[in-house]
């Protein structure tokens, strides 16, 4: 059975570069534009990774939607991919590595994204 990977981004573009990428390697894909949508969305059917965007409606909604699914009991145990620009607009440098519980997510990938970067972080963290 695939693995199911949920993909939360407010820009449409990204969602669907991001989608056609993963779908071409084999993973089921669901896509969320806003924080919101995405806990909905898990809720509804746990997914097995989360991509996710740090600046969408708020400058860090993404990290807040990352500390609700720690918090929650049911969805604690996703992973989660950082997908961001944000080192470009604050010059904030994200290191998962060091960041401990300020950031809880195993990793961070720099849009734009590349394919095969993608592809390898995702199969790494899924195996």
């Amino acid at each position: 059975m695939a693995k199911r990977i949920l993909i939360v981004d407010d820009d449409p573009d990204i969602r669907e570069a991001t989608q056609i990428i993963l779908r071409g390697a084999g993973y089921e894909v669901e896509t969320a534009g806003s924080a919101a949508e995405g806990m909905e969305k898990l809720r509804r059917n746990k997914a097995d990774l989360i991509l996710l965007d740090v600046m969408m409606e708020t400058e860090t909604e993404g990290f807040h939607m990352a500390y609700n699914v720690r918090e929650d009991p049911e969805l604690k145990d996703i992973p989660i991919i950082i997908l961001t620009c944000i080192e470009e607009k604050t010059g904030e440098v994200l290191e998962p590595d060091k960041a401990g519980d300020y950031l809880p997510v195993q990793a961070f990938l720099r849009k734009p994204l590349d394919g095969e970067t993608l592809k390898a972080k995702v199969a790494e963290i899924l195996e």
